[in-house]
């Protein structure tokens, strides 16, 4: 599957893709405030199938980020589904993608779940220390709605969406 953007595409992962996968995830400046990946390119490839799994029942999405030319820019999931809401993350672009990757993916993820999927919001967890993250998502409109020592936990409504999507449209 691929979804379509303005200057960004995002495709659902392939056992091609592993080894890219892995080297996003080994990288420690990208993955500082994401859960540690151990293993090989040949355990990525297994994680791979059985994700695939769980796509074909629709229960998760993992995309590849990539340039109207077909380059790789970065990663992102779409999991844990429940009732009328989705988490996503898992979100890694690569240093040297276009300043607009990051605005156009999380736009793309939206469209795909609100207007595709039908869900009516997200949630989702930032560590604490990824102020990167955590103010992206608040100029976008997601609200912190608990926290503990380790994270700030986010929901973000399709209506809340709705106003920053006039926002961003230039992005889409």
């Amino acid at each position: 599957m691929i979804i379509y953007g303005k200057n960004i595409n995002m495709r659902t992962v392939t056992i091609e893709d592993a080894e890219f996968i892995y080297s996003m995830r080994q990288n420690q400046d990208k993955t500082k405030y994401l859960s540690k990946v151990t293993g090989t390119v040949a355990s990525q490839k297994e994680w791979i199938k059985s994700y695939k799994q769980r796509e074909e029942e629709k229960k998760e999405f993992y995309f590849v980020i990539e340039s109207k030319d077909e380059e790789k820019l970065g990663l992102v999931r779409m999991y844990d589904f429940k009732n009328n809401s989705f988490c996503w993350g898992s979100w890694l672009i690569k240093e040297d993608a276009p300043k607009t990757t990051a605005i156009e993916s999380a736009l793309q993820i939206y469209e795909f779940a609100f207007y595709t999927l039908g869900f009516e919001k997200s949630h989702f967890e930032v560590q604490k220390g990824n102020d990167k993250v955590t103010a992206f998502h608040q100029r976008f409109g997601a609200k912190v709605v608990a926290e503990n020592e380790l994270e700030y936990f986010f929901n973000f409504e399709k209506s809340e969406y709705e106003i920053t999507k006039e926002k961003y449209k230039r992005y889409l």
